[in-house]
Formats: C-alpha cells, sequence, structure tokens
C-alpha cells in the first residue's frame, strides 16, 4: 500500500492568545458592547510584559476584552482579532481580525504578527500576500516566537515567498520543534525520511515523528505509525504500526483512517475483518478523503447488504466526532 507520511501544514492555519471559551460563550450582548474601563481591573488582571501584556489571571470575559483592546492593551487586541475571525456577526468580521491584529502587531506583539501573517498567508479578508505574512513572520522570530519559527520553515520548504531552501527551512523547523512544535517535528521528520537539506536518516525521521505522535499530534502518529507497518527506521512492527494508527484514526486523521482499513482487510496487526476494514475506507471518502477507494469495491464484494448497511451506518458515525476546524487551529493565542 502506498505511503500516506506527508508534511504538516496545519500551522501555517494557526492563532496566539487566551482560550476564547471564557467568552464566546456569553450573550452577544455582553459580547459587543465594552464595559466601562472603570470596571475592567474587576474582571481581568494583567500585568506588564515585553512589547505587550499578558494575563495573570484568564477569566476574561469578552466585554473586559474589548474594553482593554480600545484601551491599547497588544494582548486584548490579539485577542479580539480572534474572536472576530472565529465569531462573525455584527461588527465581527474577517476584515476587522486583521485591523486588531495590525494594532496589536504594530506594537510589537509576537503573536498577532503571526495572525496577521496567517491572514496574509491564507488570503482571509484580505488578498493573499506571501510578503508582509514573511515580513511579519521574522519581526515574530526576531522575539524567538515558536509559530513563527515554524511557519517560516514551511515557506522555505515549499517557496512560498522565498527562494525554496531547504537549509533554511530544517533550520527554523529545528528552532520550533526544539520549542515544542510539533508541526515542525513532523516536518524535521519528514526532510529526513526523505533526505531534504540533511542527508537520508530513517532513524532520525522515526524520533522526530515519534516526539510529535508521543504529544498527541495525529499527523505524528500516523506518520509513525507508517514507518513502523514498513520496518523503516524501526524494527517491523503490525502490532505497533495498528496502535499508532487507531491512535490517529481516533483523531480524525483520514490517512490513518484508510491504513486501519487496510490492516484490517489483510489481517496485519488485527484479526481480517472486512466489514471493519470497509466502515474505515468508507469513512475517509465521507470525509474527502478518496485515496482508499481503490479498495472498496473488492471489500463490498465480500459483504452482505446487511454488513454492507451496518458498516456505512458506522462510517457515518465517525464523521460526528467533533474535530477542530481548520481556522479555529490556525491562529496563535
Amino acid at each position: 500500500m502506498k505511503r500516506f507520511r506527508s508534511l504538516s501544514s496545519a500551522t501555517i492555519l494557526a492563532v496566539s492568545s487566551l482560550s476564547l471559551a471564557a467568552f464566546l460563550s456569553l450573550p452577544a450582548r455582553a459580547q459587543q458592547e465594552p464595559a466601562p474601563l472603570s470596571t475592567v481591573q474587576d474582571t481581568c488582571e494583567f500585568s506588564p510584559a515585553a512589547k505587550g501584556y499578558q494575563p495573570s489571571v484568564t477569566h476574561c470575559n469578552g466585554s473586559a476584552i474589548a474594553a482593554l483592546a480600545e484601551s491599547g492593551r497588544a494582548y486584548a487586541q490579539n485577542q479580539m482579532g480572534i474572536e472576530s475571525a472565529l465569531v462573525l456577526g455584527k461588527g465581527r468580521t474577517v476584515a476587522s481580525a486583521r485591523k486588531w491584529f495590525e494594532r496589536a502587531a504594530q506594537q510589537g506583539y509576537a503573536p498577532a504578527q503571526v495572525n496577521l501573517a496567517v491572514l496574509y498567508l491564507n488570503g482571509w479578508g484580505i488578498p493573499r500576500n506571501y510578503g508582509p505574512a514573511l515580513y511579519w513572520l521574522k519581526a515574530a522570530a526576531d522575539q524567538h516566537n515558536a509559530r513563527a519559527f515554524t511557519n517560516l520553515g514551511i515557506l522555505y520548504m515549499n517557496g512560498w515567498g522565498v527562494r525554496q531552501d531547504y537549509t533554511e527551512a530544517l533550520r527554523y523547523s529545528r528552532l520550533a520543534a526544539e520549542a515544542g512544535e510539533t508541526g515542525a517535528m513532523i516536518n524535521l521528520g519528514y526532510m529526513n525520511d526523505q533526505g531534504l537539506g540533511t542527508p537520508l536518516d530513517l532513524s532520525a525521521a522515526v524520533e522526530w515523528y515519534r516526539q510529535a505522535a508521543e504529544r498527541g499530534d495525529p499527523l505524528g502518529q500516523n506518520n509513525l505509525a507508517d514507518m513502523y507497518l514498513r520496518g523503516e527506521g524501526v524494527p517491523q512492527s503490525d502490532d505497533l504500526a495498528f496502535v499508532w494508527f487507531k491512535k490517529a484514526a481516533t483523531s480524525g486523521n483520514t490517512g490513518a483512517y484508510i491504513k486501519l482499513g487496510f490492516m484490517y482487510s489483510t489481517g496485519r496487526g488485527v484479526p481480517k475483518d472486512p466489514e471493519t476494514a470497509y466502515t474505515w475506507m468508507w469513512a475517509a471518502t465521507l470525509a474527502g478523503d478518496r485515496r482508499g477507494q481503490e479498495y472498496l469495491a473488492a471489500l463490498e464484494s465480500q459483504l452482505s447488504l446487511e454488513q454492507l448497511a451496518r458498516a456505512k451506518k458506522r462510517a457515518a458515525e465517525l464523521q460526528s466526532v467533533p474535530q477542530p476546524a481548520s481556522i479555529e487551529m490556525a491562529f496563535v493565542r
């Protein structure tokens, strides 16, 4: 079966901020009308920090965040940008998100600089433009922002807005990985896996995939599982491949859906089960990943109409498992 190992690019979609849960559940009126500044200190406590503010207490509500943003607090402005991007409504648009991010970015607040770059990279609320994206990412990287390192690694890896340079991609990805960015760990694994900017080293690839996998990254789990399945850089183990594919699939990685289907269809690492194999393969197709379609006809021929109906029902139920939207994952808080 084909390799399903791949690079991580989800961080290009990413945000920097305090958890939005505290104020996304408030009534719309409370989100839209800022509280008087005289009452803000009763709700939020902020302490000065270099080039911005970080919260020492995170029980801030929406009106308090809005008031702080209007008063010029960079951290709160970044929060308002995220809220505007994620909770579209009256006075909350991607264009207004960009304005909030710009205000905080111009104060030197690194998370907002990354988020502004993300808007330019994805063309959200503004024409896609790699020039300003690169400018703001480098400004954040100068402050050692890990997400900026990750995204710069992706830009140099793909040659987006810059000359493709695997050496630079490797350097930025390593800086990000050392700061705990799982997307960068996966990309370092892939570069070692493919010999991009570094000699091919499957053992090193396994270790980077493992670090991401053990931190719960579904793509890292999928890539590590594929290394075990093929015995590349690690002793071959169907059992461990199955364990890691199952973890990745539970988090919604569709490549892992297909690989689980393959393992159930062939009896590798698990008893042979055509119905369960079809369930996972069909779930991937329903999710828009059609790479397993070539196996579906053969599996259908092994199933009764009752089994087929049951498998399709189970596959549809897998789609109901809540997964973070890509835009929500995109911003740095």
